[in-house]
Formats: structure tokens, C-alpha cells, sequence
């Protein structure tokens, strides 16, 4: 058998990514490929594959099939495709801050579409969206997952639950009295109320605002939102009807009262002391917090129009949510990679992955959190998260040992999506 680099295929790239038919059987390969789970570096192995999954992983030549195409990526090193558990996708295109404030609701998902080929292209073949009006998100994962448009697999919340004014109502707080976000909800039954329409419309996840948060006007960063009685009643209907929850919240009592309520993940985590620390460790509770982002929104924000309250907020969290983000490595909480991509430019999500390293994590805690840990958080085990047999055929390639030097991960040059290549 010849082994060719795209035998048989005719692959498209350009302004929109044209995808190859996946319906037959095809090998990777390359001289390295990693193993998240154990952080072994296996070399010379070949990945072959049926239709969009993995059929079986090999370093036997002879047990290929025969009249096969083989896509041998050389000294490159194959690994699972990346997850982002905290993306804003349908967003508008421009960076100034006040181009979202004036833009339609369908220039949005344009935008949504535009941000999801260059998440999809950087590497990202699993990004959880959490929070996003009139189920835009849910539009784009469903023109994804029935091929109209290239991106990564979505799970996707709809719009996020929040309290009259707070940071989840902050987009109608410049406009009539009687105006308000469609994820506001107040009180228990007002809030399941809103869980059971969202389910309705097909989200994947609930979120909801536990506290105030940075990019929002007249709110408090650390001051919490919903009761506890309000933030049970959000968990128990989304978990009965087989949702998972993501709590927003920077604040260590938001955090506190969202844990004790059950939620799947806290976003942003922003404030822990120890004893909420201990608190998610033994409710299992995940942490994803967005530390790279800060470095942008310092760098950049003012150059983009953001307002100096926002900026201030900003200065005060940024390098608190780091050292909690450090306790948290230290102490043995579960921490994925949740980037809040949406805020700085999208593609550039796998930058936070070098500042995770630099503020605790090895680079395969790293890698783990980018891929297996994220996979069990959106209960996708299944399906995406690593190399191996009966999972999806998401593989990404480098040309640089990420175990090495994790910052490689910001220059993939090979994507493979459910078997389907969108970047070689």
C-alpha cells in the first residue's frame, strides 16, 4: 500500500471550507501521537478510521486494510481536538465595544457563523456556548451538525437566566422601562418557568448569572444574584429534564450558594477562599475559569472603545481570579478550559493554555483540561476527548510536543472533525 498524503481526496479551503465525504475508511498518521489520558507520546501509530468514528489505533502496518487512503502528517503530533467550555460565538464581528449594542440580531449569527470556522480552525472541535439571545446558539449548532456551515460540535444554552437588572439584564438597561433580556426570570417558579421554555427550544445546558461579572453596567463583580432558593429551583428543574447547569459567578457567596444548590460548573470563579475550594471538591463541582482574557481586555479594551467602569472591574479581578485559579490547581479541584472566547478575538482560544501552565497546571493537566475533562463534563465521554476506539474522528495535529511546550497549541495546522479534514 502507498502511503500518499491525501490520496484519492479533493480538499477545498478558502473563504468557506468545503468538506470531503467522510463514508469510507481512512488512515492518520504521523510520527507522535498523544495519549491525554496517560500523557504517553506513542510513536508511529495509525489512526484508522470508519465513516466519522474511530475504528481502531494501530502501530501494526500490516493490520491496515488494504486499498486504504492514508494521510501520513510526518513529525507532527496527533492529538484529540480541543474543547472550550466558555464561548460567546454568536457575537458581533467588530472589536469595538459598542458595535454589539447597535447591531441586529441577525448580523449576530452571521457573526456566530464567521466565529465558528475560525474556533473550528484553531482547533476547537468541541465548544460548550453558554449564553447567547433568541437561541441564536441553537440555529448554529444545528446548521453545524447537519453540515450547512463548518464549526465545532455546540452544546449550547440559549439565553442565560438572570435577575431583573443584573449582569444577565444588562443589554436593556439603556433602553424602555419595560424592556429586558429573555433569560430574565425572579423567584422559583418564575425561574423554572424560564428553564422549562429553554428546554423547549432545545439547549443543551442551562446558565444562569449567580453574581454580577465585569462587561455588564451598575453591577457589582463579587455581589451575588439569585437566592438559594431560586439557584435549587434553576438546578433541580434543568437537572430533571437532563441538563446540565453553569452558574456565572465571581463571588466567593455567589459561588458558595451555587455549589449548594448542585450546579455542574462555576464560570469565571473569580473569588475562592479555601473552604469554597474544599466545597467544590466535595460536591465535585468544576471549575472553569477564563485567565487569559484579562491580558486582552488590559491591552486592548480601551483602544476598543470599552468603558473605563468596565476596565476598573476588570483591573480589580484579573489577577485575584489568578491566584485562585492556582489555589484551585493546588488543591485538587476539577478545572477545565473555559476561555470566555467572545470577549478577545475568536481562534485565539488555545492562548490560555500557556497561563494555565504558568499559574499551576503541568502541561498534561493542561492538555487534560482541553480534552478528557471537558468530555465528562458535558457527559460527551462517549464521543469526543480522546484517541480511541468507537469515539469520534476529532484529531488535530502539531508540529511541536505540547507536553513540551504547551504554547505549540496555538499553531495547529491539521484538523480532522468527525473524519472530515478542514485544515491541512
Amino acid at each position: 500500500m502507498k502511503v500518499g498524503y491525501l490520496k484519492g481526496f479533493l480538499l477545498l479551503i478558502g473563504a468557506s471550507v468545503c468538506s470531503i465525504a467522510s463514508a469510507i475508511t481512512q488512515v492518520v498518521t504521523a510520527d507522535h501521537l498523544i495519549d491525554v489520558r496517560s500523557g504517553k507520546v506513542l510513536n508511529n501509530h495509525y489512526i484508522v478510521i470508519d465513516g466519522d468514528r474511530i475504528k481502531a489505533i494501530t502501530a501494526d502496518k500490516s493490520e491496515l486494510p488494504s486499498d486504504v487512503d492514508v494521510i501520513d502528517l510526518g513529525d507532527s503530533y496527533l492529538m484529540p481536538g480541543l474543547m472550550d467550555m466558555h464561548t460567546h460565538l454568536v457575537r458581533q464581528l467588530a472589536k469595538n465595544y459598542y458595535a454589539g449594542l447597535f447591531q441586529s440580531p441577525h448580523r449576530a449569527v452571521i457573526g456566530g457563523v464567521v466565529n465558528a470556522e475560525k474556533t473550528l480552525m484553531a482547533g476547537f472541535t468541541v465548544v460548550r456556548d453558554v449564553g447567547a439571545s433568541d437561541f441564536q446558539d441553537v440555529a448554529l449548532r444545528n446548521a453545524i451538525n447537519e453540515g450547512e456551515v463548518p464549526g465545532p460540535r455546540m452544546a449550547v444554552s440559549g439565553p442565560a437566566l438572570g435577575i431583573t437588572g443584573g449582569h444577565c439584564d444588562d443589554n436593556a438597561l439603556n433602553h424602555s422601562f419595560k424592556q429586558k433580556s429573555d433569560g430574565v426570570a425572579d423567584g422559583p417558579w418564575g425561574v423554572r418557568q424560564m428553564v422549562r421554555r429553554n428546554v423547549k427550544y432545545g439547549v443543551d445546558l442551562i446558565k444562569f448569572c449567580a453574581t454580577g461579572g465585569v462587561f455588564s453596567k451598575g453591577t457589582v463583580v463579587g455581589q451575588r444574584q439569585y437566592t438559594l432558593e431560586e439557584m435549587e429551583a434553576i438546578v433541580d428543574e434543568a437537572h430533571t429534564h437532563g441538563r446540565t447547569v453553569a452558574a456565572h459567578a465571581h463571588g466567593n457567596e455567589g459561588i458558595r450558594f451555587a455549589i449548594k444548590a448542585g450546579v455542574d460548573s462555576i464560570e469565571h470563579s473569580s473569588y475562592l477562599d479555601k473552604e469554597t475550594i474544599n466545597l467544590a471538591k466535595k460536591h465535585g463541582t468544576v471549575l472553569s475559569m477564563d485567565i487569559y482574557n484579562t491580558e486582552y481586555t488590559l491591552s486592548q479594551g480601551e483602544a476598543n472603545g470599552v468603558p473605563e467602569e468596565n476596565l476598573n472591574k476588570e483591573r480589580q479581578v484579573g489577577t485575584i481570579q489568578r491566584q485562585s485559579f492556582t489555589h484551585a490547581v493546588n488543591s485538587g479541584a476539577k478545572v477545565v478550559l473555559g476561555t470566555d472566547a467572545g470577549i478577545y478575538p475568536h481562534g485565539d482560544n488555545a492562548k490560555q493554555l500557556s497561563r494555565m501552565v504558568k499559574f499551576g497546571m503541568s502541561p498534561l493537566q493542561a492538555l487534560q483540561a482541553a480534552t478528557i475533562e471537558p468530555a465528562a463534563l458535558l457527559k460527551w465521554q462517549q464521543d469526543v476527548g480522546e484517541l480511541k476506539p468507537g469515539l469520534y474522528a476529532d484529531i488535530i495535529a502539531v508540529k511541536q510536543n505540547p507536553l513540551a511546550d504547551i504554547s505549540t497549541l496555538e499553531q495547529v495546522h491539521f484538523v480532522m472533525k468527525g473524519g472530515t479534514i478542514y485544515k491541512q
